[in-house]
């Protein structure tokens, strides 16, 4: 028998960090996910294979029973160690997979290159949670780490309002006639979400509960804007507030100073995607930068 997960990509819009102290998230799914798809196998052992979005095969690995049963792994953290940890606390809350099963027979398969940046790790998550038969948050939380903003964009298929105490979901909606002038450029660097959280960790204040509601407000003010200068204005107030917590400059000071638009980072900054507000079609400007990785918000986002 086969039997086919997927689960949508995501992309942080408002919110980053401070979501961990209870901010209020805005966030998309995008078109882009992962698939996974399960038959039945023998010999207590799962045959995974890890396809890429041009569907060339880069991880592959078996893994036995007894070591997702135990959590065997070496010292060294590795793919496989990391998917050994997934699997083995899935296992935890859910033994029957393992139990009444001979055997398995893992495909996943990636529909955007995995150095982008938009949920290798949650989309798998969520899909080995429906296969398992399990809480995908709880999942999250036992063995990869987060907010679980992203589990949430890979469960909904609409903009979404998330908060971390007990994985509010709020199915909202944004949909502006300014779409066409947000752009989305991937910054040709895949950022670390761990070391990103460790880092936010380190430089934040103590007390965060004004910074919290400031957020929110931004958040909102964000998701009902009415116009591109609106909606701009809020974007660009919420990378100043976050780089003064942060307290580091926001990532249109550092590479994109001459830019006639706004730019912001998405989800943990240095890298991955940020998203551009622009009048005009900024592909000559980045492209210019050595950014050819531009998607309007039509080829990336996610709409019903």
């Amino acid at each position: 028998m086969k039997t086919t997960f997927y689960s949508n990509g995501k992309l942080f819009i408002s919110g980053e960090y401070l979501v961990l102290d209870g901010a209020d998230a805005f966030a998309l799914p995008t078109k882009f996910g992962q698939n996974l798809v399960v038959e039945d196998g023998e010999n207590q052992i799962i045959e995974w294979k890890s396809y890429d979005y041009d569907n060339k095969l880069w991880f592959e690995t078996t893994i036995s029973f007894e070591e997702v049963i135990n959590n065997i792994v070496s010292e060294i953290e590795t793919v496989k160690t990391t998917l050994i940890n997934i699997l083995h606390e899935a296992y935890v809350l859910n033994p029957e997979f393992i139990q009444q099963s001979k055997g398995y027979k893992v495909t996943t398969n990636l529909t955007f290159p995995r150095n982008w940046g938009l949920g290798t790790s949650s989309t798998l998550i969520n899909n080995i949670a429906q296969w398992t038969n399990i809480n995908a948050f709880t999942l999250l939380r036992n063995s990869f780490g987060g907010s679980g903003y992203d589990i949430a964009c890979a469960q909904n298929n609409t903009p979404i309002l998330y908060r971390i105490e007990n994985n509010f979901v709020e199915p909202v909606i944004f949909n502006p006639d300014f779409t066409t002038n947000i752009f989305f450029v991937y910054l040709n660097k895949k950022q670390n979400s761990k070391t990103a959280i460790h880092a936010y960790n380190k430089h934040k204040q103590q007390n965060l509960a004004k910074s919290v509601i400031e957020n929110n407000k931004i958040t909102h003010a964000i998701l009902n804007a009415k116009s591109l200068k609106e909606f701009a204005n809020a974007v660009e107030k919420h990378e100043i507030h976050l780089s003064n917590i942060m307290e580091i400059k926001t990532i249109k000071e550092i590479a994109f100073p001459d830019f006639n638009g706004t730019v912001k980072s998405l989800g943990a900054w240095g890298g991955d995607f940020v998203m551009v507000i622009s009048k005009e079609n900024p592909r000559k400007y980045f492209a210019s930068k050595g950014y050819d990785t531009i998607l309007t918000y039509d080829e990336m986002i996610l709409q019903e």
